[in-house]
C-alpha cells in the first residue's frame, strides 16, 4: 500500500499563503484542532508548496508574525512511497508529512498523518499481525481524580503527552483525561477583562499567559481560564480497554470508531500499559 492511497488529497487540504500572518494559522488551528498547516506560495497552477506552521513554531516565537519566519522545513514523501516507509518517518516524531509530486517536489500533492494509518490499519489495508503486548508502553502517565484542572494542564504540558489516566483514592484506573477535554472547557479571555479567581495572576507559578489549548498541543493567544474544579469533573469515566492478546487491528479499529488516540492495557484487572496511535506504526 502506498502513501497515495491513504493520504488526504490537495483538494482536500486546509493551507496557508505567503505572505501570511501567524493570525491566518491560529484561525486553522483553532477551528479544526490540527497540530500543523502546510504553508503554500502562488495559486492554482503556480502554486508551490515552502513548508509547515505548527504549534510548536507558534509557541517558540510569540512575537513573530510573519508566517515566512514562522514556517519550518520538515521531512515528505511522494505518493509513492511505501506506507510502511511512511510510518517509520512518524515514529521519529512527525505525526502530519506532507506529500509532493516524485517529479516536481515544489508540487503538493497531499498530507498523510498518523490517524490516516490508523485507519489503514483498522481497514486491513496493510498486514500485520502483532499483539498489543507487542507495541504497548509502560511509562503510563496518571493523574489523581482530585486533582484541580489547572494543575493536571501542567502535569500534562511537562509530561509531553496528550493524556494522563486519572486514579482514584485507592491508586484505581477512574478515568482518562485528554487535552480535549481541557481544551473544551478553557476560555480564552481578551485584552484586560476580569479573569476571575479561576485564572493565574502575575505571581502564581502556573501561570501561562499567551497560550491556549488546541488539538494535543497549546498555541499563543492572550489568556485562558480553566476551571479550578477536580479532574474528577472532566475526565471521561467509561474507558475502552484492551488486553495483551488484542490484535493491533482491533486496537485500530477501537480508535477510529470512538475517535480516541490511546487505549489503557489491562492484564488481570490490572493496568499496564497503554496503547497509543502512534504505537500502532511499530506494528507495521
Amino acid at each position: 500500500m502506498n502513501v497515495a492511497d491513504a493520504m488526504t488529497p490537495r483538494a482536500d487540504l486546509i493551507t496557508v499563503s505567503l505572505p501570511g500572518s501567524r493570525d491566518d494559522v491560529l484561525t486553522y488551528l483553532q477551528e479544526y484542532r490540527f497540530s500543523s498547516v502546510p504553508v503554500v506560495k502562488g495559486e492554482d497552477d503556480d502554486e508551490v508548496y515552502r513548508g509547515l506552521v505548527s504549534r510548536d513554531d507558534l509557541i517558540e516565537k510569540p512575537d513573530e508574525d510573519q508566517l515566512a519566519l514562522l514556517m519550518h522545513e520538515t521531512p515528505t514523501v511522494t505518493p509513492e512511497t511505501n506506507l510502511r516507509d511512511a510510518a517509520q518517518v512518524m515514529l521519529t516524531g512527525n505525526r502530519r508529512i506532507p506529500v509532493v509530486e516524485n517529479h516536481n517536489d515544489d508540487r503538493l500533492a497531499g498530507i498523510i498523518t498518523v490517524t490516516d494509518i490508523v485507519d489503514a490499519i483498522a481497514r486491513e489495508d496493510v498486514d500485520t499481525d502483532a499483539t498489543c503486548s507487542d507495541i504497548a508502553g509502560t511509562d503510563i502517565n496518571t493523574v489523581y481524580t482530585g486533582t484541580p484542572l489547572t494543575v493536571a494542564e501542567r502535569e500534562l504540558f511537562f509530561a509531553n503527552v496528550p493524556y494522563a489516566i486519572a486514579l482514584d483514592d485507592d491508586g484505581d484506573m477512574a478515568g482518562m483525561l485528554t487535552e480535549v477535554d481541557i481544551l473544551d472547557v478553557a476560555r480564552v479571555v481578551e485584552g484586560e477583562d476580569e479573569t476571575g479567581d479561576s485564572i493565574a495572576g502575575q505571581d502564581d507559578e502556573w501561570k501561562w499567559e499567551g497560550i491556549k489549548g488546541v488539538g494535543s498541543s497549546y498555541v499563543p493567544t492572550r489568556n485562558v481560564e480553566i476551571p479550578v474544579e477536580p479532574v474528577a469533573q472532566f475526565m471521561t469515566e467509561d474507558l475502552i480497554t484492551v488486553s495483551r492478546r488484542r490484535s493491533v487491528v482491533e486496537a485500530a479499529q477501537s480508535m477510529i470508531s470512538k475517535d480516541i488516540e490511546q487505549i489503557p492495557l489491562l492484564a488481570g484487572g490490572e493496568l499496564v500499559g497503554i496503547v497509543r496511535d502512534v504505537h500502532l506504526l511499530e506494528a507495521l
